[in-house]
This record gives structure tokens, C-alpha cells and sequence, in this order.
């Protein structure tokens, strides 16, 4: 397995500072969708940063408009407005090319982006964005996806994962250990670059 590190500090700034020091270059970055990216996107959005060299995605997305409050992309778009960066959605079947950093998130049942335990994803793919539909579809977020695919969230220079919480990390350390084949275990076995975790309690 690759290379991977255990951020300390690990909190919302430490993972905003490390953003921010591949962004100061210009960069084009894959952000997550979900709650825990927020407060960190504003923390980022306050800085002053070379924003107009920047082009930032989100690594999966539900099939809305833009405008509906379950989109990802149009949390981010909302979240960097007035920054400059450039923010693009995703679009099927599009390749969409190397990243600087990939920061990528993990839920409680070890998916990553929009890939789920059920579902049937090759590892050895071309790297590009799919459709991604959950069986059974989460109730929260009753949805079809779009998501980058393994291949795709690990064609960067830098991967980074998020995790929070101790059920997250016990299911993060069994994936690091190879007892179980979750989305999260095959996205790091997958990754050649350097992997970065920040985890914590909370």
C-alpha cells in the first residue's frame, strides 16, 4: 500500500492550511461534498489566496440543478463566491484530467465520494466521472450521482482524506489493514501518490 501519513494537528485549520499551501501555486483541486467540508470552504474563502488561478470540483454530486439545496456543486459555488476561483461541475463520462490535491471524505459505511460498498466499481479504470446510483438510495439524499471514479480521485499529486468521529476509525484502520475490501480500502489501494489522513474525534 502507498505511502500514508497521519496529520497532527488534524482539525478543520490544519486541514484548510494544507489546502491552502497546494492553492498558493494555482491548482486544480477536488473538493467533497457534505457537512464536514463546510466550515473548512469558509475558513479557505476568508484567505487571501491566488483564487483566480484556481479550479475547483467536487469529487461526486447528486443529479439536481445547481440551485437545489442537495447539490454539491452548488454549495461549493456558494461557499467560493466572490473568491474568483473557478468552479466547475462534473459532467459524465468526461476525463477529467490530473489534480493537484484530491481531498476526499469517508461515510459511515466506508464509501468515498460516490462510490458505495455495493457497488460494482473497477479499480483499474480509465480515470473519469460515472453515475453512481446507491441501492438502496439514501432517504436524506434519495438521488442519483455523478462521482470521479477511483482511477480519478487518485490521478493527483496529493490525496487527502477526512475522516471524523471513532466509529469512522475503526473502519478506516481495518481498511489500512486489509480485513475489509469497502470503497475506502480500494481507493487507497489504488492511490500511488502520497496519502494524507486527518482524523479526529470530532
Amino acid at each position: 500500500m502507498n505511502r500514508i501519513e497521519w496529520a497532527e494537528p488534524a482539525d478543520d485549520l490544519a486541514v484548510a492550511d494544507r489546502i491552502a499551501a497546494a492553492a498558493r501555486c494555482g491548482s486544480r483541486i477536488a473538493v467533497p461534498g457534505g457537512s464536514t467540508p463546510r466550515p473548512i470552504l469558509a475558513l479557505l474563502a476568508a484567505r487571501p489566496l491566488p483564487w483566480s488561478d484556481l479550479t475547483i470540483t467536487v469529487s461526486d454530486d447528486r443529479i439536481v440543478p445547481a440551485d437545489h439545496p442537495a447539490s454539491n456543486f452548488g454549495a461549493l459555488r456558494a461557499a467560493l463566491d466572490g473568491t474568483g476561483a473557478k468552479v466547475q461541475p462534473l459532467t459524465e463520462g468526461a476525463a477529467p484530467g490530473r489534480f493537484d490535491l484530491v481531498w476526499a471524505g469517508m461515510g459511515q459505511d466506508g464509501h468515498v465520494a460516490s462510490i458505495f460498498p455495493n457497488m460494482d466499481v473497477a479499480a483499474d479504470a480509465p480515470p473519469a466521472v460515472i453515475r453512481a446510483t446507491p441501492d438502496p438510495l439514501p432517504p436524506e439524499a434519495p438521488f442519483a450521482r455523478l462521482s470521479l471514479n477511483y482511477a480519478a480521485l487518485c490521478d493527483t499529486d496529493r490525496l487527502i482524506l477526512v475522516v471524523r468521529g471513532k466509529a469512522k476509525k475503526a473502519i478506516l484502520d481495518d481498511a489500512i489493514a486489509g480485513r475489509n475490501d469497502l470503497p475506502v480500502a480500494r481507493l487507497l489501494s489504488t492511490a500511488e501518490c502520497p496519502v494524507t489522513i486527518f482524523w479526529s474525534e470530532t
